[in-house]
């Protein structure tokens, strides 16, 4: 059973060559794999899924944003090794506020709505890193690059200052 998931079949097929060389890395030649998959499926699937967890945990290893966006939110994470730290812009949902349309998300940031709450929090992880951040990406958070996050930042920096 996976870590986390295994990887859907287009997945694997994108990962094609690295699939490829963790087999010969792990002593399975081509022949040895076709009758694997033909001959001992549960074997198959284990090597599957140890594949899908190392490609994930290689992905979450690496992951330092988080960013989930709902018609009046936008949550931004910046994944430390021991804590996630939220910088959050909301307003309610009543609002005739759309943060999933950028144009109006462009606005926003240059010209905040009165109604707008931005925050920031942290905490530590309340598992092991790469599992918590998997949930959240299993949740809708997508990976991200920093700018929502610091942008967010500046937001709230100007919401202090006035």
């Amino acid at each position: 059973m996976p870590k986390y998931r295994l990887l859907t079949l287009q997945e694997l097929q994108s990962l094609e060559k690295e699939f490829v060389d963790y087999l010969v890395v792990n002593g399975i030649v081509a022949d040895d794999w076709l009758a694997m998959k033909a001959n001992d499926l549960v074997q198959a699937e284990a090597i599957v899924a140890t594949f899908s967890d190392v490609v994930f945990e290689a992905i979450l290893r690496k992951a330092k944003y988080l960013e989930i966006r709902g018609a009046s939110f936008i949550y931004a994470y910046q994944c430390t090794e021991q804590n996630l730290v939220l910088v959050a812009m909301e307003v309610p949902e009543s609002s005739e506020v759309d943060f999933t349309n950028p144009s109006y998300l462009a606005q926003a940031m240059k010209t905040p709505p009165t109604s707008l709450s931005v925050y920031t929090t942290s905490k530590p992880y309340s598992k092991v890193r790469e599992l918590e951040l998997f949930d959240m990406l299993q949740a809708g958070c997508e990976l991200t690059d920093d700018k929502m996050f610091k942008a967010l930042c500046l937001v709230l920096a100007e919401n202090k200052a006035s």
